[in-house]
């Protein structure tokens, strides 16, 4: 099996923070035999992103995303999933649930940009984040899987 790892996000790109999570995952994927074939970086932007989809669906058996799922507004992963995937964002009730739940052991309000953490495109299979609030998701287009992960992959350990 051949992986692409794709990280999204111009803190990424302008050195803000270093991939750690391009190398754990290059680590962890050679351990179990799976062949990593390209890494790259793309900023948040819908057509840099599309493009990345497109090209690493031309290398690779699966596509392995980090990053671009916070809730802020230059986070567009979710929404660019939905173009590329050819399906809409929905309100998952479990995730919602888990976001709420993740705010009240805090003793925290849940902010309408937090509940919004809980869109996911409607044709995933949702990975749900006991460490966060971003859940994962996992979609297939032309034989290719395409995961993606919240950018705090190494830190809360989604998988």
């Amino acid at each position: 099996m051949n992986a692409e790892l794709l990280t999204i996000g111009n803190e990424i790109l302008i050195g803000q923070i270093t991939n750690t999570n391009a190398v754990w995952m290059a680590q962890e994927l050679n351990l179990i035999g799976v062949s990593v074939v390209h890494m790259s970086s793309v900023a948040d932007e819908k057509t840099a992103i599309l493009k990345a989809f497109e090209d690493a669906s031309k290398r690779a058996d699966i596509v392995l995303i980090t990053g671009g799922l916070g809730p802020t507004k230059d986070d567009i992963t979710k929404s660019t999933f939905c173009e590329y995937f050819e399906t809409e964002l929905v309100t998952d009730e479990i995730v919602l649930k888990d976001v709420t739940g993740f705010f009240s052991k805090r003793n925290k309000e849940v902010s309408e940009i937090n509940r919004k953490q809980a869109e996911v495109p409607k044709s995933c299979l949702v990975i749900r984040n006991k460490n966060g609030t971003a859940p994962g998701m996992w979609m297939e287009k032309s034989n290719t899987i395409f995961v993606s992960m919240p950018g705090c992959l190494t830190r809360c350990r989604l998988w």
